[in-house]
């Protein structure tokens, strides 16, 4: 079995969305300074880097990030490969074996931008609303992607979101699935326990998945 880290660290050298505040991890205590232990300040949104979107983020009486079942957070979950497509669309969704997923994460070619740098790119790969539908049509619970919006950039209508948190799909941000080969996983998600949360930041991991024969047996 191997474990995968899919979660984007933490700095203030991570981009932010465009209006969000601005990512600030101070050292208030230090070692160094002759406190006895060493301790931080954070400061930034509930939005930042690898993070969850329940639908409260955007429905008014959607479900909040404490209220998300964990079975929708842990569970077998398909990374795709879309290449190097500029949106996520119905055609592109038609042409994945998507049957009997219930939770998808799509590989673009967002994942490169983390190493690249430290600005906000406003060229991501996004969701179109017409693959957001057949999503939902397809009884997804969970959709990922691999930059910080599945939205597309500058938009008119928060369509995509308002598709997929309306149907009760939760959203998961800002994945880095460099050196992820696509296929089957286990998922685990867990997002910071906020309170009546809108979002929050989370550590995802992927699991590779082990077949047993018909003794039980691991091979």
């Amino acid at each position: 079995m191997k474990i995968y880290d899919i979660t984007v660290p933490i700095s203030n050298d991570l981009p932010v969305y465009p209006g969000d505040p601005p990512i600030e991890i101070r050292r208030t205590q230090s070692l160094e300074n002759g406190d006895i232990a060493r301790v931080s300040h954070l400061s930034f949104s509930t939005h930042i880097g690898t993070h969850i979107d329940p639908p409260y983020h955007f429905m008014r009486d959607g479900i909040k990030l404490d209220q998300i079942p964990l079975d929708v957070l842990i569970g077998p979950a398909r990374v795709v490969d879309v290449g190097d497509v500029d949106m996520i669309d119905r055609p592109v969704i038609d042409r994945l074996d998507l049957r009997g997923v219930t939770r998808v994460l799509f590989k673009t070619r967002n994942s490169r931008f983390w190493s690249e740098s430290s600005q906000f790119r406003t060229d991501f790969v996004y969701i179109e609303t017409d693959a957001a539908q057949a999503l939902v049509d397809l009884g997804m619970r969970l959709v990922g992607i691999d930059y910080l919006s599945v939205e597309k950039f500058d938009f008119d209508q928060p369509t995509t979101h308002w598709t997929l948190l309306g149907n009760n799909v939760i959203v998961v941000e800002g994945l880095d699935l460099t050196g992820i080969e696509p296929g089957d996983f286990e998922l685990i998600c867990l997002p910071l326990r906020i309170k009546d949360g809108d979002g929050g930041p989370a550590r995802v991991v992927l699991k590779t998945i082990t077949e047993r024969n018909s003794h039980g047996k691991s091979r």
